[in-house]
Formats: structure tokens, C-alpha cells, sequence
């Protein structure tokens, strides 16, 4: 019976294999043979067409919404729904990245590097790197970059190294996730340029550069020429506050608060997808909400699988889990919300407490 340390808000979950314990990676071969038997692996493009569509005519409508609002402060509005609307965009670019789009891989390079670059504004090279690095260890320490120390302190060896003055912050972590996402659209406007212009290896380079700047410029030009200064300063930071919360909200119920592997954890590729990820219920509104991100485990199963096939794959995937002693982890949104709370506050406990001198520590100590 194998064993994977879990996340201190999740218990410790025991697997025992089945089929054939001596070779793990037969019991997913099975999975994906039942899957690709029932054709759910094939493309969508025609439901993708649909999606970009829908949201071209989307952002004509807040452009227009823009132009006839002219000086007034409902313009906040028109930025609240432009960053929704940018957020659905990053979800099919998201979708193309991992060649669900298209039959042709560089189809799908194309429309993901113009979705992410002149669309969204985030660098589609660094996107790539990032995620597919995710996708092969997800929570396993020192391999995923999405629970690398950063502001936010994913496990408790981490936050145990935070200074003094930012303990207080670590501590409360939970608490501040969802305000600070607030912040995260600059953050990620903020890679991109730093990937496209930095020293490492970029591919398609002076074309992401040439992208990300010209999308910058003509998006910062056009609001600030017809709105005024303060006006204009507010839209940009209403959009990029609400897109930075919607990607977060989107992304951070699929993995915060399930276990962490260890760096060399020797745990197999079903074991490894399920067990650190979340699913969300919710039907047909979560799944637009979501982009397809509420099927986590399925997402990370079979990572090329379209959008629309998900549910059923879920189907599949659920029941063979459950006839494998695998623990499939599904929850509502505000569940999975506060469980991500729950467990950053618990994770932040490892910090110093600010207050705590060093002369208190070592009287209680000697005490």
C-alpha cells in the first residue's frame, strides 16, 4: 500500500494499485484506452469557433459601450467586463497551448501566441514553460513552479524562511490570497515583458515583442485619448483588478490545499494528476465560468482533451478511480475557496511571529 503525504488541510490518503501493482502505468494505459475508444479525444474546433465568436462580438459590444458612455465613471463598468472578457480569451488561449483546439500543433501555436500576446497581453512562450512544467509534477516540491515561494508561501518549510517584516503578512496569507489577486494582471503583464526581453531562450522572440508591445501601446493610447487622466488611470485598473481576480479564482481552487509530493517522490502518473488536483461542480455555468478548468483531474489526464468532452471523461474517469481505491477529489467553488483560505493560513502559521522578540523566545525557551 503506497502513501502520499497530503497538504496539511487535506488528510493522508492511502491508494492501493490495481490491475497489475507491478506496472502502475497500465492501470492509466487502460483509462486512455477506454477514453480514446469513445472518441473523446477527438477535436472540437467547431465549439472553439463558437467561444472566440461569441467573444469578439463581446468585446465589440464594450468597445461601443465605451465610445457612447464617453466622460463618465460607468466607463468602470465597460473595464469590469472587458477583464472578463479577457480572461475568457486567456482560457482559449490556455486550451491551445495544450493542442485542444486544433488538429495541427503549430495551428494551435498560432492561435494560442496571438490569443495570449495581443489579446490578453500575457507572453505565450512564457505561459508554455510555466504550465507545461506544471503539468508534468504538479505539487511536488521543487518541480512546480505554481507553489514556488513568492509573495504567497505554498508549504510550511517556506514560510518558515520569510523575514521579520513580512511575517506578519505570511501569518494572515490566507486571508490577503483573493485581495492580492487584485494584483496578479500586472503581475503576469509584468512576466511576459520580462521573458521577452530577458536573457533566456525565447522562441518566436522579436514576434512576442513586437505582439505584447504593440498590444500595449494601442490599448494604452486609446483610453487614455478618450478618457480623462484620473478616468483613464481607473479603467486600466479596474480591468487589470477584476482580470487579475478572475484568472486566480479560476486557477487556484485546482490544486492549492491538496498534497504536496516530496522532490523525489516516486509516485505514478494517475496517482500523481488525481491526487493533487480538484475538481468543481456546478454543470454547464461552472464550465463556462471556468473555462473547463472545474474538470482539473480530467484536464490533467488527458490534457489535449476539448473542452465539451470533459464532462463525460469525468464520468469515466470518476468510476475508475473509485473502482481503484483512488481518491477523486470534487467540491463546490466556495468549498474549494475556503479550503485554499484555510490552508494558506495554516501554511503562513510557520512564519515568525513579528512580535515575538528574541529575547521573549529564549525566556520561553529557558522557561
Amino acid at each position: 500500500m503506497s502513501e502520499v503525504t497530503a497538504a496539511p488541510t487535506v488528510r493522508i490518503l492511502k491508494t492501493r494499485p490495481g490491475g497489475d501493482s507491478k506496472n502502475p502505468t497500465t492501470e492509466y494505459s487502460s483509462l486512455l484506452h477506454t477514453v480514446r475508444n469513445l472518441g473523446l479525444l477527438r477535436r472540437r474546433t467547431g465549439f472553439y469557433w463558437i467561444v472566440f465568436s461569441i467573444l469578439v462580438l463581446a468585446t465589440g459590444g464594450a468597445v461601443a459601450g465605451f465610445v457612447l458612455l464617453g466622460d463618465t465613471w460607468y466607463q468602470l463598468l465597460i473595464a469590469g467586463a472587458l477583464g472578463i472578457i479577457l480572461t475568457q480569451f486567456a482560457f482559449l488561449a490556455h486550451e491551445a497551448s495544450h493542442r485542444q483546439v486544433f488538429e495541427s500543433g503549430p495551428a494551435n501555436d498560432r492561435a494560442g501566441r496571438i490569443l495570449a500576446n495581443m489579446f490578453v497581453g500575457i507572453s505565450y512562450s512564457w505561459w508554455m514553460n510555466k504550465h507545461s512544467r506544471h503539468h508534468a509534477q504538479p505539487n511536488v516540491v521543487g518541480k512546480d513552479p505554481d507553489i514556488e515561494p513568492d509573495f504567497i508561501r505554498f508549504n510550511e518549510e517556506d514560510a518558515s524562511k520569510v523575514g521579520w517584516l513580512t511575517s506578519f503578512m505570511t501569518r494572515r496569507q490566507g486571508y490577503l490570497f483573493f485581495p492580492m489577486l487584485m494584483l496578479e494582471g500586472l503581475n503576469l503583464h509584468a512576466h511576459g515583458f520580462r521573458t521577452v526581453f530577458g536573457r533566456k531562450k525565447v522562441d518566436k522572440r522579436w514576434l512576442e515583442i513586437t505582439m505584447l508591445t504593440t498590444r500595449i501601446l494601442l490599448y494604452v493610447a486609446v483610453i487614455f485619448y478618450f478618457l480623462p487622466l484620473g478616468m483613464a488611470f481607473a479603467f486600466i485598473g479596474v480591468q487589470l483588478a477584476v482580470f487579475g481576480v478572475y484568472m486566480g479564482a479560476s486557477f487556484a481552487p485546482n490544486h492549492k490545499g491538496m498534497p504536496q509530493l516530496p522532490h523525489e517522490s516516486k509516485v505514478d502518473f494517475l496517482r500523481r494528476q488525481v491526487l493533487t488536483s480538484r475538481n468543481i461542480r456546478g454543470g454547464t455555468v461552472m464550465d463556462a465560468f471556468m473555462g473547463g478548468l472545474n474538470y482539473q483531474v480530467e484536464h490533467h489526464l488527458f490534457p489535449n482533451m476539448a473542452r465539451p468532452n470533459l464532462r463525460k471523461a469525468q464520468e469515466i474517469t470518476k468510476e475508475y478511480c473509485q473502482s481503484h481505491n483512488i481518491l477523486y477529489t470534487e467540491t463546490t467553488l466556495m468549498q474549494s475557496y475556503g479550503i485554499v483560505v484555510r490552508y494558506l493560513n495554516k501554511v503562513g502559521l510557520a512564519a515568525r511571529d513579528p512580535f515575538d522578540c528574541p529575547m521573549t523566545q529564549r525566556f520561553r525557551v529557558h522557561t
